[in-house]
């Protein structure tokens, strides 16, 4: 695991509020030349520390109407079929995120569809004609925020 200093925290969290900081920008905020600063970057993303930089689009500008999370029961859960599944959901443009789960669902996936047609043919087609899929359970989402930092407790 990587040791993060003031620095690198300082780093991370202002790349994760505005990933669009030129180097030198990023390099004054935190009070580095900006060479020093860019090599702090780069190493943060040849640690595995820094994944990516991501742009937050409007859904409904690409004609995304319906958002849902879409809860999956596999019939076993042998490696073979969670991983086959967990393939198969993350191959589907209109999977957003698959999260393997515990409890008494494996999987929940974020969703976004056109319309409830959209929803319904998703549903049937790609997920209850798997045959490692035991049942599935879909709740539409009427509103989402979501926080881009994670939080720092640990710094």
């Amino acid at each position: 695991m990587t040791e993060l200093d003031r620095i690198d925290r300082q780093i991370l969290q202002l790349l994760q509020n505005n990933a669009q900081l030129s180097n030198r920008q990023l390099a004054d905020e935190v009070d580095l030349a900006p060479s020093t600063c860019l090599h702090r970057v780069n190493r943060l993303r040849e640690e595995g520390v820094l994944l990516d930089v991501h742009a937050t689009v409007e859904p409904e500008a690409l004609g995304i109407d319906i958002q849902a999370l879409i809860s999956v029961r596999l019939m076993r859960h042998s490696r073979h079929d969670v991983e086959a599944f967990h393939r198969h959901a993350l191959s589907l443009d209109e999977v957003l995120a698959a999260y393997h789960v515990t409890g008494p669902k494996d999987f929940v996936l974020h969703v976004a569809v056109r319309d409830t047609d959209h929803l319904r043919d998703l549903a049937m087609d790609a997920f209850t004609t798997r045959p490692e899929v035991s049942h599935i359970e879909t709740a539409l989402i009427y509103e989402s925020d979501r926080k881009p930092v994670l939080p720092d407790f640990l710094g």
